[in-house]
């Protein structure tokens, strides 16, 4: 699936486009993935770029722009996800609180979790 630029499949709050370039002057160049899975499974995981590998069992939904960060920070979802979601409108947002280990904004306090709203199908 490719992404279309008219119609944004995922979006970002201010605060959780603050956090990504904190995260990016750390870590360097991001990625997101949202799989299927329980618990911290279903919310969106911030990586390094690369280290998460994504396959067919995977949809690009958005590449998302941040002002101030030279390349854009792919969303990837997992495929069954992407079936469940597919007319929603997701909002990558940031709220206090722990969320994953391996998620990188674990250690800042504070964890991205989505919002969504229904959009025409």
């Amino acid at each position: 699936m490719e992404c279309d630029p008219k119609s944004p499949a995922v979006e970002l709050t201010a605060g959780a486009a603050g956090l990504l370039l904190r995260l990016r002057a750390e870590h360097g160049p991001l990625m997101f993935h949202q799989s299927g899975g329980c618990c911290d499974g279903s919310a969106p995981m911030c990586y390094p770029a690369g280290e998460f590998r994504t396959g067919n069992a995977d949809v690009l939904l958005a590449e998302l722009v941040v002002e101030g960060m030279a390349e854009s920070v792919p969303f990837w979802m997992s495929r069954n996800q992407y079936e469940v979601w597919s007319h929603t409108r997701l909002i990558v947002d940031v709220v206090e609180g722990r969320g994953s280990g391996f998620s990188l904004e674990a250690p800042e306090g504070v964890r991205f979790l989505i919002r969504s709203r229904l959009v025409d199908g």
